[in-house]
């Protein structure tokens, strides 16, 4: 079988972060070309690693190519994806794509976008690169604890840690991103909400195995998996890469983990106030994917319940779907106002970039951040 040069070198890096985790870091991450003056950057930039693979070693892709969801055949229903609605179309971004890209920089009318997905953290995330310049997003090489470490493609080059959500270093330092709201999710569920949706297609123009078997991080995904590639704290109380919701507020938030919601059935409504915000929590067992609302909708603050045949509000006993669209009852049609900073990622990483937040727990008062991060790992 044919393995390209691209693939030999990555596995050689994951490789040393699977065998050296005594170590504080790999040889390569020893040596860190930081733009602009190192002392001005807002990040500790001793924390930023070589990953190995170059400044766009790892290619972001630009207004790919896309297919209707009957032309997709390099996805099986459990793979993942990340969806969201612009102008009125359903798009989906597949994690497959991801793997081997971590950022596609879009454009739809004025609006430019940047989805983006880091395989070592877990993280899907979106920004409105108006907030960065407009410049596009390339991937840097560089890793920040362990995340995916983004540059603007301008004549200075800030860098973006993606879960930082701002310009850590270079000129831009500072700046925050503005995020946008998107769902991460089955396949089969992103389907059965938008049978219409368009798909980023696998012919972007790199030999990379888009497949549901061309995952290239081995076991490195599985919840309870505590190999890193740059060995950092764990925080203990839950399995390192368990999914979980997180909503920030500040250094804080609340983060919702998927095992605990899934607890009680198919469908959980959580409400909750997160920082100065009351919020609610969807979960689907069956689309796997969970999302963060304001509870309002018609005028009305409404309350949330899961039972056995969907997602209910207790003042009209209008349904509801994962999406934030009431389908049946009295504010049907009706929408819920999404919350745009709500991102899926790894248990490990949103424990370290979020120290403040609480973990909503099924069945248990929220639990604040422990004083001794490792406790129990």
């Amino acid at each position: 079988m044919r393995v390209n040069r691209f693939l030999r070198r990555w596995s050689a890096v994951l490789l040393c972060g699977v065998l050296l985790l005594s170590l504080p870091s790999c040889d390569s991450a020893n040596a860190v070309d930081i733009p602009g003056n190192e002392s001005e950057c807002t990040i500790d930039a001793s924390l930023l690693a070589d990953g190995g693979v170059g400044k766009d070693g790892i290619p972001a892709l630009t207004d790919p190519e896309f297919i209707g969801a009957s032309e997709v055949n390099f996805l099986n229903g459990t793979n993942r994806v990340i969806g969201f609605v612009v102008d009125g179309q359903a798009v989906a971004v597949p994690h497959n794509i991801l793997w081997w890209h971590e950022i596609v920089n879009f454009t739809f009318g004025g609006l430019g976008m940047a989805v983006t997905y880091c395989p070592l953290t877990g993280s899907s995330m979106a920004f409105d690169r108006a907030s960065a310049g407009g410049g596009e997003f390339g991937v840097s090489g560089l890793l920040f604890q362990n995340n995916l470490t983004m540059y603007d493609r301008t004549d200075d080059e800030s860098l973006w840690p993606q879960m930082n959500r701002e310009a850590g270093c270079g000129p831009r330092t500072g700046a925050r991103l503005t995020m946008l709201p998107v769902m991460e999710m089955t396949w089969d569920g992103w389907k059965a909400l938008h049978p219409d949706t368009r798909v980023v297609s696998d012919n972007t123009g790199f030999l990379r195995n888009y497949t549901p078997t061309g995952y290239p991080y081995g076991n490195y995904e599985a919840p309870s998996n505590g190999s890193l590639l740059f060995p950092m704290q764990i925080d203990g109380r839950r399995d390192p890469k368990e999914r979980v919701l997180g909503v920030p507020a500040g250094d804080g938030g609340m983060a919702f983990p998927f095992f605990d919601l899934d607890a009680e059935g198919p469908y959980r409504a959580v409400q909750r106030e997160v920082g100065e915000q009351d919020v609610v929590v969807f979960w689907d067992r069956e689309k796997q994917g969970a999302m963060a609302y304001l509870p309002r909708a018609a005028g009305q603050d409404l309350t949330f319940e899961g039972r056995e045949d969907g997602l209910f509000d207790t003042e009209t006993e209008s349904r509801w779907r994962l999406d934030g669209l009431a389908v049946d009852g009295a504010l049907a049609g009706q929408r819920l106002e999404p919350v745009a900073d709500a991102y899926v990622a790894f248990w490990f990483a949103w424990a370290l970039f979020q120290p403040q937040a609480f973990l909503w727990q099924h069945n248990a008062a929220e639990a604040p951040p422990p004083s001794d991060p490792t406790a129990g790992r």
